[in-house]
């Protein structure tokens, strides 16, 4: 072993040993780890950033990006409603939500997934009375598994097709991961569907649906002939909105307040509805209708036009410019130029005229509008921003934009027109240039912290190759392995990769362990598709914590879930995954 062998490997394993630690953030670690291989002279200054550079951090970046816009332009609308169609039983329930998170994981980042298919299981638990953390781990399982089937459904793909480009010449096309991934996420399913959520530990402690306690808010929308509300009556417009959790609580008709509105009667241009429900719902009710908020403020059409559009949540302290005085005196609109959407008391939505509510401290708002002018009117009204809310803001029906853009990408790099970075990089900026996501937005759809990760550790990789450590390791595992069949040697691989996954991010284990496996497949002279498969496979499949994948710890709150919770699910999935999977891998890339 040579000094600078011994250097790289003693930095990765103590890299290694505070990733899971976890008392520092991984970003954190991963540039401390950089910079600590510069010092020691075994990565070059002037290639230490290099990796951000990297066209797998950049692609890992834009599929954030679009993930993003295929949210809040309404795309996966439809998809959310077969989801709710299909709650009947617990099997057939985590079968709708299973596969969609699945299929829509395959094509898009799977935390974007799973963020956009969280809030359809707790609504759809709450609808069915059933409880949601016998949905929320399966869902948030298969999210993962569902990023095996595409070159850009998970960043350990996009890694081991970057790998294999940089060392072989040629990277992976877009589908050519489905062979493998396609069974093992059919097999993963099948087993969640059908015995998996029995095996959740049952009377979770809570279910964290409230952050806030506040669920569900008052909006007053007014109608206009151009509206696809008029001339229909409550019962068809409750027809038309079923799939969406928001109740119609009043008709207002001419400064007339009907407690229990006339359902039969036509609806007219000068009405006004007051509605209940979750601020994304109202949204979605107000978009898809083409109705207005009558609470005061610009248009959406404005707000979309001004640039940064942004949505927040705000508890009135006592002595705020708020407290004492009513809807109708703040005037929002002409005033602050923002909107008020809806208004909470002890956690429960005012059902009244929203005009006549005059606010008291601890009364929670919910306000939209332009993101400057709602930055400078919550400093005005002295109150407390509780969270900001990720609100589509009319964008929805712009979804057909964002699948064209997101579908020519996708044919480009697949018939490989263009390479994937720069065929995304024209969606993103199609999507931009169309106002489905702001620029503010483009920022902060992308998780930086795993963008330093991966460009912090690409070059570490690197030196683990260049100066022969990868070879060492490789020649360890050779030895210790002589004389064992291939499919068991290609099994060890899956089974390492996928246990180190279970403690460190996936990206990281990619970069660990493709060079070990691309080392292996060269020392027995054989291909080195099936192993950089099996890397890609095990560092994919993260079950047994909730540390292992981003997925199982967004789930972990609002499931209830407690640390060893996951392995009693995790382990039997694991287990299921190296059967299906190592057969298919020398079936489909044979050595």
């Amino acid at each position: 072993m040579t000094l600078d062998q011994g250097l790289i490997l003693g930095l990765l394993g103590a890299l290694l040993g505070l990733f899971i630690w976890g008392k520092y953030r991984y970003d954190l670690v991963a540039l401390t780890g950089l910079l600590a291989a510069v010092l020691l002279g075994v990565v070059e200054p002037g290639q230490a950033f290099d990796g951000f550079g990297n066209p797998a951090v950049i692609t890992v970046a834009l599929v954030l990006i679009l993930s993003k816009a295929l949210s809040a332009s309404g795309a996966i609308d439809p998809i959310a409603r077969i989801v709710q169609r299909g709650a009947g039983t617990t099997p057939g329930h985590i079968g709708a939500l299973g596969g969609t998170a699945a299929l829509l994981s395959g094509f898009m980042n799977n935390v974007g997934a799973l963020a956009m298919l969280m809030p359809v299981a707790l609504q759809s638990a709450r609808k069915a009375e059933r409880p949601a953390h016998l949905l929320l781990m399966p869902l948030a399982f298969a999210s993962i598994l569902g990023g095996m089937l595409t070159l850009i459904g998970t960043p350990p793909n996009i890694l081991i097709s970057a790998i294999r480009d940089r060392t072989l010449g040629d990277g992976y096309a877009m589908f050519d991961f489905a062979p493998v991934g396609g069974l093992a996420m059919l097999a993963g399913l099948i087993y969640l569907i059908a015995v998996g959520w029995r095996l959740i530990p049952a009377g979770p402690k809570g279910t964290g649906e409230g952050n806030f306690g506040v669920d569900v808010y008052t909006a007053e929308v007014k109608l206009s002939k151009t509206c696809k509300a008029y001339g229909k009556t409550i019962t068809e417009l409750e027809k038309m909105s079923e799939d969406m959790d928001v109740v119609i609580a009043k008709l207002i008709r001419r400064g007339r307040n009907y407690p229990a509105p006339p359902r039969h009667e036509p609806l007219r241009a000068s009405d006004i509805l007051i509605v209940e429900g979750a601020a994304e719902e109202i949204d979605r009710f107000v978009a898809e209708l083409e109705l207005s908020l009558s609470g005061g403020g610009p248009s959406l059409k404005e707000i979309l036009n001004s640039g940064d559009a942004a949505a927040v949540e705000l508890v009135v302290q006592a002595g705020s410019l708020l407290e004492g005085r009513t809807v109708a005196q703040m005037r929002f609109g002409p005033h602050y130029r923002v909107a008020l959407l809806g208004v909470a008391r002890n956690g429960r939505a005012h059902r009244g005229r929203l005009k006549d509510f005059q606010f008291r401290a601890g009364d929670i708002l919910l306000l939209q509008g332009a993101a400057d002018e709602l930055n400078a009117a919550v400093a005005r009204f002295g109150c407390l921003p509780l969270r900001e809310r990720d609100l589509s803001l009319g964008r929805r029906g712009r979804g057909q934009i964002v699948l064209a853009s997101f579908a020519g990408a996708v044919a480009a790099a697949a018939l490989g027109v263009v390479p994937l970075p720069i065929a995304f990089g024209v969606a993103t900026v199609a999507i931009v240039v169309f106002g489905v996501v702001t620029l503010r937005e483009v920022y902060d759809s992308v998780d930086w912290p795993v963008i330093v990760l991966l460009g912090a550790l690409i070059p570490v990789g690197g030196a683990m190759e260049s100066t022969g450590a990868t070879g060492l390791i490789a020649n360890g595992i050779l030895w210790s392995t002589e004389g064992l069949p291939v499919w068991l040697i290609i099994g060890l691989i899956l089974v390492a990769t996928m246990t180190l996954s279970d403690v460190l991010n996936n990206a990281a284990t990619t970069v660990v362990m493709a060079p070990i496996g691309l080392a292996i497949a060269d020392g027995l002279g054989h291909a080195p598709d099936p192993y950089l498969m099996a890397v890609a496979v095990g560092a994919s499949c993260a079950f047994l914590t909730p540390i292992g994948h981003q997925n199982n710890a967004l789930v972990m709150g609002p499931g209830g879930y407690a640390f060893g919770d996951y392995w009693r699910v995790g382990l039997p999935l694991e287990a299921i995954i190296v059967v299906v999977s190592v057969p298919a891998i020398l079936l489909f890339w044979p050595v």
